[in-house]
């Protein structure tokens, strides 16, 4: 990492901070949590994991997998190819702020992808070939020419994948000794509603960059349709997704999940009225306390799949 340098943008100024400190916030681990959440739910719903587990080896190995290696990689992908962009939205941020070099913002992403893959191989050989695909999604989402944020539902459907089916599948790869597609359906398909879900909570994380995303033409939904049909957009996705995975836990017979599922949207679609009357004053209060019902409702999920399970 370089030395830094105080980053002054009008009245405000970045003091140097230490290398790990540094090195931390280029990880942003408040992203890890919804990742290494999906992955508990996919082993739960695997039928074979349980508070035992916990004390493993290979449960641990996956937390630091899902968290700060795997997620964490993809998140220095997207502050490096996102660094003209940050310049405007957030100039704080380690590249643009002068505190990460571009030559040791690579070296990081390369010693981290190498670190994500042979622990992906450590927990099992397969979960290996997930992070590989996840990290080509982090380029995919983040890196021209193909940049999919840019191109309004795709960039938010990509990262919702990242961040739900694919640690999702993950969790029951590591603990499901049966693994098949037959066995997994019940999983891929309340991952799949819940993707929908969080394309539209990805959507609402959107609105803090609006100026920098119109000025440079990241076609997202608030910057194409405006704050307030942004986020009627986005709520209607956020409740259509959970309600859709109430209704399979009515199909597959777990009517007490699905009441459970179905009553855990009730505050969030409270919340939404204030959401779409304010957006930008509202997005992150909402999903601060949204995102707790949300991911709540993916736990009732798994374990009602868990249930199933012989």
């Amino acid at each position: 990492m370089s030395r830094r340098k105080p980053f002054v943008q009008g009245r405000r100024s970045f003091e140097p901070v230490s290398s790990l400190a540094l090195f931390v916030r280029f990880l942003k681990p408040v992203t890890w949590i919804p990742v290494v959440w999906s992955f508990i739910c996919g082993a739960i719903a695997s039928g074979a994991f349980g508070w035992q587990q916990i004390g493993e080896i290979k449960f641990w190995l996956a937390v630091l997998l899902t968290g700060p290696l795997a997620t964490g990689t993809c998140q220095m992908l997207n502050d490096y190819f996102d660094r003209d962009l940050d310049e405007i939205n957030e100039p704080n941020r380690p590249i643009p702020g002068g505190a990460i070099s571009l030559k040791s913002a690579t070296l990081l992403i390369a010693l981290w992808s190498l670190l994500s893959v042979v622990v992906g191989w450590l927990v099992h050989p397969l979960i290996a070939l997930y992070v590989v695909v996840g990290i080509i999604n982090a380029h995919l989402y983040s890196a021209n020419p193909i940049k999919l944020k840019k191109r309004l539902w795709a960039g938010n459907i990509i990262v919702a994948v990242s961040y739900l089916i694919i640690p999702w599948v993950a969790g029951e790869i590591a603990y499901r000794s049966d693994f098949s597609l037959h066995a997994i359906t019940p999983s891929l398909i309340v991952a799949t509603l819940y993707t929908i879900a969080s394309t539209g909570t990805m959507t609402i994380n959107d609105f803090k960059s609006i100026e920098g995303d119109r000025q440079v033409g990241i076609h997202t939904l608030p910057a194409i349709f405006g704050e307030r049909k942004a986020a009627l957009i986005a709520a209607i996705l956020i409740d259509l997704g959970q309600l859709m995975a109430a209704g399979y836990m009515f199909m597959i017979g777990k009517a007490v999940y699905g009441w459970v599922t179905a009553a855990l949207v009730v505050p969030q679609f409270l919340l939404q009225f204030s959401l779409v009357r304010s957006p930008r004053t509202m997005d992150v209060r909402y999903n601060a306390i949204a995102q707790n019902f949300l991911v709540a409702g993916m736990m009732v999920c798994a374990f009602a799949i868990k249930s199933i399970n012989p």
